[in-house]
């Protein structure tokens, strides 16, 4: 395993009766960007920061390659960390804040000085050098603490919430500014945020967390086409979550009956493993919604159209399913006249193709376990 891989088993994390994180498996392969998402509480950066060596763990192990870095200060651990609030000296230049990590691991004045500006170049701010961080923007303050975190090139890089004290222009240069950078240097990176939008657009894979455990990990598709947990498919993204009763499996699809009446249907069972007749949801994408009357690998839902709402290229059809145990459905269209039609108090199907729904069981988990998951 190389150097830049890591490795966390078991770890944990309590303060007193509090639990800010269950024992907990992790693998981050050598160049990967993980994200870590969830709401606040629900021990992302409680995680960081025992990657850090920051707090220490109640329980567990930490691995960098095959060192073993549970215990080991900070400063032992070949990591950097960007935080949110930049955490540059203000006595100091830019170019002393970018040489200091390298001060302190005594390298040649001379040699400092070339490494800071060659860093400064990277994050595209070469003229900066002699500025103090008070005359800075901050976007170019958190490229500096971008610069000084990569100066001494570090195996990984953990950032907490870099990016939540800009503003969203800003912000969304800064995730391609941070992307290119990751794709140019290949450095293993750990990212936390509460921002799914950020998440999506950044990772490799993202580890969504909930009340200190992993409630699922892989890539930004999987979790957002096929959710293991209904908190997954109600955090990430917009859902229509209907409840039903599981029939049959067939192949990796099982029939599914809708609501009071039994609207027959198929959906993704998505490694689901319960008894015909168990309550579940079936998990369908606004997007994955259209006009239609239904086909063989369709599903249709009849019901009144309460609201529409354009947006400029989507229009969003809200309808209230005729069946009332069924709970409304939002669609959204691409804007065209076959859209615009569309008026309140219109009756109408709303069908999906079975491979765009995903079955999830109605309590918990729907395949793993909260608590573990490891990278293939």
């Amino acid at each position: 395993m190389s150097s830049s891989s890591l490795t966390v088993q078991g770890l944990a994390k309590r303060y007193g009766d509090f639990v800010a994180l269950a024992p907990t498996d992790l693998v981050v392969a050598d160049g990967e960007f993980l994200t870590l998402l969830g709401p606040s509480g629900s021990g992302k950066t409680t995680l960081l920061s025992l990657l850090a060596g920051l707090v220490p763990p109640d329980e567990g192990v930490v691995r960098i390659g095959a060192q073993d870095v549970t215990y080991a200060p900070p400063y032992e651990r070949d990591i950097g960390v960007v935080f949110q609030n930049y955490a540059l000296f203000p006595h100091m230049t830019i170019a002393e804040n970018i040489a200091f990590p390298l001060k302190m691991r005594k390298i040649p004045e001379a040699e400092a000085k070339k490494r800071a500006q060659e860093a400064l170049e990277m994050v595209h701010l070469p003229h900066i050098a002699g500025r103090y961080p008070r005359e800075l923007s901050g976007g170019q303050q958190q490229r500096v603490a971008l610069a000084r975190c990569m100066v001494y090139k570090p195996s990984i890089i953990l950032m907490d919430e870099p990016l939540g004290a800009l503003d969203k222009k800003l912000r969304e240069h800064m995730q391609l500014e941070i992307k290119h950078l990751h794709r140019e240097l290949g450095t293993t990176v750990v990212y936390v945020t509460h921002d799914q939008e950020e998440a999506m657009t950044m990772s490799d894979r993202i580890c969504l967390m909930n009340s200190g455990r992993i409630e699922q990990l892989g890539t930004p598709a999987d979790l957002y086409f096929r959710p293991r947990t209904l908190f997954v498919a109600d955090f990430l993204g917009e859902s229509n979550l209907l409840p039903a009763s599981l029939g049959t499996r067939l192949g990796d699809e099982a029939e599914i009956r809708l609501g009071s009446a039994g609207i027959p249907g198929r959906a993704l069972a998505n490694g689901l493993d319960l008894p015909p007749g168990s309550p579940v949801r079936v998990m369908v994408r606004p997007q994955n919604l259209s006009i239609a009357r239904p086909s063989g690998d369709e599903t249709a839902v009849m019901g009144r159209v309460s609201d529409v709402m354009v947006t400029g290229s989507l229009t969003k059809v809200y309808m209230q399913p005729l069946d009332d145990a069924l709970p409304p459905l939002v669609a959204a269209f691409a804007t065209r006249n076959e859209a615009e039609a569309i008026r309140i108090d219109d009756v109408m199907a709303l069908s999906w193709d079975s491979r765009d729904a995903v079955v999830i069981a109605d309590r918990g988990p729907a395949a793993m376990p909260a608590t573990t998951a490891k990278a293939a």
